[in-house]
């Protein structure tokens, strides 16, 4: 597959999604510490922000975030694997084993969340 020039392929299709998942868990924690110093504003301002985060969008962003530390946490395993166990050889095979993991982790989190926070 060509993308803008470049043939992707699925080394670098990993360093891209690796790459895109470390940007967004990085802007999740920046605004998970700025909601943590709502609270030195008082009770009703971080009720307020509470609020804010009970919105379908910030629920939908919550389950996008769990697909992209799992998928971060398990490329990274697989970029060590391939860097230091000699697993280079295998670095397609341990690419779309971390993608399966990913989808099947990814389908049970959202499972479990759904029905334990957005059901009831």
């Amino acid at each position: 597959m060509r993308f803008l020039g470049y043939e992707v392929k699925t080394g670098m299709f990993s360093w891209l999604l690796h790459r895109i998942t470390g940007v967004g868990i990085t802007i999740f924690l920046f605004f998970h510490i700025w909601t943590q110093t709502q609270i030195y504003g008082g009770p009703e301002k971080f009720k307020a922000v509470m609020a804010f985060y009970k919105s379908p969008l910030i629920k939908i962003s919550e389950i996008l975030l769990m697909g992209a530390i799992i998928f971060h946490a398990l490329n990274g395993l697989r970029i060590v694997i391939v860097d230091f166990a000699e697993g280079a050889r295998y670095h397609k095979k341990l690419f779309w084993g971390a993608m399966a993991a990913t989808a099947v982790l990814f389908i049970v989190g959202t499972w479990i969340v759904v029905s334990k926070t957005m059901l009831h």
